[in-house]
């Protein structure tokens, strides 16, 4: 089962405790989409179901517009309700100056590295995600190793948890269990019920 490669930089508020079960929200603050229905849709998950020995956690990330998804603005946002870029944009258009709901769950900044400390265990890492990996023959596995070097130097900055992971984008929700198992993930656009009775089938 694939395991979620979870780094963070800081702590931002809240507590994070691992549990039987657990789910991340993965969001960037110049993120329209995690703002008009992610972390609202975040928020009213938790109140469901963090009595019920589920986690929750938020990791603010950036894999792009490094200017303005950064820590500082992070933590802009979870004291003062601080909006940037196109989210603030967005929220203007309806006359919204300040995040209009409250975050009520453990929030952290993804751990972002200019250079990797060691790529070559992020290539392992990246590479092992494809579970038929192991069973390739030695040229191919060089191969893709190549390429995968060769995406990680590309990268202006390395947001851990999002890259190691390989995430589609933001939002993206991922359910994992207490061996950081990857139960389910899922990327954009989600509804409550799907990850509602996700969680329910496990408790």
């Amino acid at each position: 089962m694939k395991k979620l490669e979870l780094h963070f930089e800081k702590t931002l508020q809240g507590d994070f405790k691992i549990k039987d079960l657990n789910l991340l929200l993965v969001f960037q603050v110049n993120c329209p989409g995690c703002f008009s229905y992610a972390l609202p849709l975040f928020n009213e998950l938790y109140h469901q179901f963090h009595k019920e020995d589920v986690s929750f956690l938020a990791l603010s990330t950036a894999f792009e517009d490094y200017d303005k998804n950064t820590i500082a603005h992070t933590t802009h946002l979870v004291n003062d309700g601080a909006l940037v870029g196109e989210t603030k944009k967005m929220m203007l258009q309806q006359g919204i100056e300040t995040l209009p709901y409250s975050l009520d769950f453990p929030i952290v900044m993804d751990k972002i590295e200019e250079t990797l400390s060691d790529i070559n265990v992020a290539i392992e890492t990246i590479c092992n995600i494809n579970p038929s990996y192991a069973l390739w023959p030695d040229f191919e596995k060089v191969a893709q190793q190549k390429r995968v070097a060769h995406y990680l130097r590309s990268l202006d900055k390395i947001a851990l948890t999002f890259t190691l992971n390989q995430l589609r984008g933001t939002p993206s929700f991922v359910l994992f269990n207490n061996s950081y198992e990857i139960i389910a993930e899922w990327f954009g656009h989600i509804t409550y019920k799907e990850i509602a009775d996700k969680i329910t089938s496990f408790n």
